[in-house]
């Protein structure tokens, strides 16, 4: 019985390890799903590999130990951190008037901050210049005549962003408000990075054009690092991120760089276990289903 619990065991690692070589990250819930069974069960297995440095342990899931110079799928992406990414979103469209030209960089959290912002009353009258095809897609799928999109073009990225000389020299032809940037890493006292270098110069060159630099990023990218960086502390105004934040590095943050906003996010591992502690159809003390 034990050899058959460490067989099956080992089974799920390598399936682990083989979904991050393809997609650079994974998520707890969805591997739960994926192989029927709990997530404190892949909690440990994730736990497992890390202690072995086969991965690196994230919140609500895990990256690649190569993620220093790669980046996981858009996809995959778009599934992390979804609480924290709503927060920082929600923060972020206060700084949003109508009828204001703002830039949209690539990423999923500013993909998020783009769905609030569309669905609020700022968004009236707006120009977007984006460089994140999900972005552009979005816009489109309104089919509004009251918010207009601009597309950079250029090469495709792993996270759907255009990058490269041509997206950077539509974008040294124009001019906007404010431009809103995620982030792949914080290193305190650098700055913020990215894994591609020609993410970050095209990142560069939307800070250019830019009246104002706003980053979006969760607490989580002050503990990972990358290959390129594109601003330091003093070239942004505001960085918006989430309470997850620890304190010494909020107040490290706090005195290099002119606003940080922290959103009270949502704690993802802890509905995860609270959906493994209480399965369907049964509810914790307190919060039995009403009739």
């Amino acid at each position: 019985m034990c050899d058959n619990v460490r067989m099956i065991s080992s089974q799920r690692q390598h399936l682990i390890l083989s979904r991050l070589r393809t997609r650079g990250a994974v998520r707890i819930t969805a591997l739960s799903k994926e192989l029927g069974v709990s997530a404190m069960t892949i909690r440990r297995d994730i736990a497992d590999l890390a202690d072995k440095g086969l991965l690196k342990r994230v919140h609500g899931g895990a990256v690649s130990t190569s993620t220093l110079l790669s980046e996981p799928l858009f996809s995959v992406k778009s599934q992390m951190e979804l609480g924290l990414k709503d927060a920082i979103a929600q923060r972020a469209i206060e700084y949003v008037s109508p009828g204001d030209v703002i830039a949209i960089g690539g990423g999923t959290t500013a993909y998020v901050f783009a769905q609030h912002l569309l669905e609020s009353q700022r968004a009236n009258g707006i120009t977007i210049l984006t460089n994140s095809i999900p972005v552009a897609e979005l816009v489109q799928a309104l089919e509004s005549k009251d918010v207009e999109v601009i597309v950079t073009g250029g090469v495709i990225t792993r996270s759907n962003s255009l990058v490269g000389p041509i997206a950077d020299k539509v974008i040294a032809s124009l001019r906007v408000n404010t431009v809103f940037l995620g982030t792949h890493s914080v290193s305190v006292p650098r700055g913020f990075l990215m894994p591609n270098s020609l993410e970050a110069a095209t990142d560069m060159a939307m800070m250019d054009i830019a009246d104002r630099t706003i980053i979006l990023t969760d607490h989580t990218k002050w503990s990972s690092t990358s290959l390129s960086l594109f601003a330091r502390f003093d070239q942004v105004d505001t960085v918006i991120t989430d309470d997850g934040l620890d304190p010494d590095s909020a107040t490290k943050t706090r005195d290099l760089v002119k606003e940080l906003v922290l959103a009270h996010g949502v704690d993802e591992e802890a509905d995860d276990r609270l959906a493994t502690a209480y399965p369907p159809h049964s509810y914790p003390p307190g919060k039995e289903k009403r009739h």
